[in-house]
């Protein structure tokens, strides 16, 4: 059973609990829909190789400090945080340190963009104004 994001946060009766790590496969549309700050969480050139969602804040993770130092001027109150990668690997491993750190919840996007490519999505280019450092 798949778990879409935005159908888990417009349904959920009750606020998601902080300190939450989910994990989810959504479609591309979703995740472009979807009431969360999402962020992909690659490193620059990866941005540029294989181009990224459009509303997806590029920031990468190389350590939880400067990651959390970077997306806080991004986070709304009560906005669950959606990471992407490349495969889901590293989103798996980041969201694990970040749900303990964060006041809201923290989903994963599993198969990251490699799945949604396969799925037929065409990523849009990186921008600066994402974050996008090289672009």
């Amino acid at each position: 059973m798949r778990l879409v994001i935005a159908l888990l946060l417009a349904l959920s009766p009750l606020p998601l609990a902080a300190q939450q790590l989910l994990h989810a496969a959504p479609q591309a549309a979703e995740l472009e829909r979807a009431p969360v700050l999402l962020v992909d969480i690659r490193q620059p050139h990866e941005w540029v190789e294989t181009g990224v969602l459009p509303n997806a804040r590029l920031i990468p993770f190389d350590d939880p400090a400067s990651f959390l130092r970077a997306l806080a001027p991004h986070m709304q109150p009560g906005q669950p945080v959606a990471l992407i990668c490349r495969s889901g690997n590293r989103t798996s491993r980041a969201g694990q340190v970040l749900a303990r750190h964060l006041p809201v919840p923290v989903i994963t996007v599993d198969g990251g963009m490699l799945r949604l490519m396969a799925q037929g999505y065409t990523p849009a280019r990186p921008t600066r104004a994402a974050g996008c450092m090289i672009c």
